[in-house]
């Protein structure tokens, strides 16, 4: 597909969506969203691993309810709001969520407001030193969304999660790694070579068993104790019956290192 604000590529089983708006700082635009939703679902189901970045300076710096080919009509209001989180920016947070390869985030400078939360729903957030994270709702009189007040309290606490959202400072990537809000914090130079060097790591893993792994987190913070011991079960009867568990288990046997296909 051609898209307008975002580039795709798919090599080595690793699809990359880059945000590819940098003169707006890959600002989220309801184009944006809308792009990258449609990506999930045609170019990225031909790889086995998804890396998400930004070009230029900054990951993501909010979202942009700039009306497609107006500079000056926006889409703006509580209940204009309301329709582009339910109508753009929630289906793609749900997407990602419920996407069945492990997904990468290489976030290099601002990932802000719904820019945040597309970043730390990856399952391995890579910043480079100079990248931040922040939710500045509080500074316009609004709250966060993109899934922020559900996300932010189970990655680092409530006492945590509410100084992101009421105090709306940001909380640079070494300050995140501490907190354990994201995976890891490295120099900026490093950081496109680190998200490549996982993404190959995780293209050549047990596809449907890391698919399996997202969803039974998803369920375990959603559900019991009960409910999470049977997802398990029953994602361990789908896993256990894959091509790459039967490799697995013939190359432990074999004291060699197993070649999964993802299948």
């Amino acid at each position: 597909m051609t898209y307008q604000a975002i580039t795709v590529d798919v090599s080595d089983n690793i699809a990359t969506i880059t945000l590819n708006r940098p003169e707006r700082l890959n600002a989220c635009s309801l184009e944006m969203a809308g792009e990258i939703n449609d990506a999930l679902s045609s170019d990225v189901q031909q790889a086995r691993c998804l890396v998400i970045t930004g070009a230029g300076k900054g990951f993501c710096s909010g979202a942009d309810l700039a009306v497609k080919g107006s500079a000056s009509r926006a889409v703006t209001g509580g209940e204009g709001s309301y329709v582009a989180l339910t109508r753009h920016y929630n289906p793609l947070m749900m997407s990602l969520a419920r996407l069945d390869m492990p997904i990468i985030s290489a976030v290099n400078g601002a990932a802000a407001g719904v820019g945040c939360s597309i970043g730390l729903a990856a399952d391995f957030v890579i910043a480079g030193k100079s990248g931040y994270f922040l939710q500045a709702f509080v500074n316009i009189g609004l709250i966060p969304d993109g899934g922020a007040s559900w996300m932010l309290p189970r990655l680092v606490g409530k006492a945590r999660a509410t100084e992101m959202m009421m105090l709306g400072e940001k909380i640079y990537a070494d300050k995140a790694a501490e907190w354990g809000m994201i995976y890891k914090c490295v120099e900026d130079a490093d950081l496109q070579a680190e998200a490549r060097a996982l993404a190959l790591r995780l293209a050549n893993g047990p596809t449907i068993a890391y698919a399996h792994m997202r969803r039974n987190i998803l369920t375990a913070l959603e559900n019991s104790y009960a409910e999470a011991l049977l997802a398990e079960a029953e994602g361990q009867r789908v896993a256990g019956s894959s091509e790459d568990a039967r490799e697995g288990t013939k190359a432990f046997l074999q004291k060699r290192k197993a070649e999964f296909k993802g299948a």
